[in-house]
C-alpha cells in the first residue's frame, strides 16, 4: 500500500493555516484529504486543573501523540493537511524523526504582525501577543517547499498555490534537507523522550 501524502503546515496561531486547510479540503481533486489540526488534538484533553509541570507534560505528550498520528494515518495510505504550530525546536525534530520526508510538502505560512494582532483581538479566544510570541519561533529553521503570506492572499489563492505546487513537487524535499540537517548528521536518531533542541 502507497503511503498517504502530507500537507504540514506550520505558521503562528492565528496565520490563518485551518482556513487554508479548508480550502484545501474543497479544492484537492486527486484524493481523499483528512484535515488534522493539533488544536482539535488540544481540545480532547481533560478540562480539569493542572499545575503547569502536568500541564507542560501533558502538552508534550498530546504533540508527541499528534504527530505519531500523523504518521500512522499516512502510513495506510490517507493524504493528510496538518494544521502545526512549530514553536519548540523539539516538534520539529520530532516531526522530521516519524515522518517520512519524501511524502511531505512543508509549508510556511506567514502572516505580518500588525495582521495576527488584528486577527487575536477579533477572535477573543486566544491569549492576547500569543501569535507575536510565536513569529520568530515557528520558522527559524528557514527551509520549505512552499510559502504563501495570508496578509496578502486570501485562504483560497494560498490553497491554488499548494494545490499547482504539488503538481511539479521537486526533490529532496524540504524535510529531506531538514533532516540531513538535523538528525542525519548525528548518525542517529533522538529517543522521543529526549529530543535534541538543535
Amino acid at each position: 500500500m502507497a503511503a498517504g501524502r502530507i500537507i504540514f503546515l506550520n505558521g503562528t496561531s492565528s496565520s490563518g493555516k485551518s482556513s487554508i486547510a479548508r480550502e484545501l479540503l474543497d479544492v484537492l481533486d486527486d484524493g481523499v484529504f483528512f484535515h488534522l489540526a493539533v488544536d482539535s488534538f488540544n481540545a480532547m484533553r481533560t478540562k480539569r486543573n493542572l499545575t503547569q509541570d502536568d500541564l507542560d507534560t501533558a502538552l508534550r505528550r498530546t504533540r508527541m501523540g499528534f504527530h505519531r498520528s500523523i504518521a500512522a494515518m499516512a502510513e495506510v495510505g490517507n493524504d493528510v493537511i496538518v494544521d502545526h504550530v512549530l514553536s519548540e525546536p523539539w516538534r520539529l525534530i520530532d516531526c522530521l524523526t516519524v515522518l517520512r520526508p519524501q511524502d511531505v510538502a512543508f509549508v510556511g505560512v506567514h502572516c505580518s504582525l500588525d495582521e495576527l494582532a488584528r486577527r487575536e483581538e477579533a477572535r477573543g479566544d486566544r491569549p492576547s501577543g500569543l501569535a507575536a510570541l510565536q513569529y520568530d519561533l515557528v520558522h527559524q529553521h528557514g527551509d520549505y517547499d512552499v510559502e504563501c503570506d495570508t496578509s496578502t492572499a486570501s485562504p483560497r489563492e494560498c490553497a491554488e498555490l499548494i494545490k499547482e505546487f504539488l503538481s511539479r513537487r521537486p526533490r529532496p524535499t524540504a524535510f529531506s534537507r531538514l533532516r540531513a540537517r538535523y538528525l542525519e548528521v548525528n548518525r542517529e536518531l533522538p529517543t522521543s523522550g529526549h529530543m535534541r533542541s538543535a
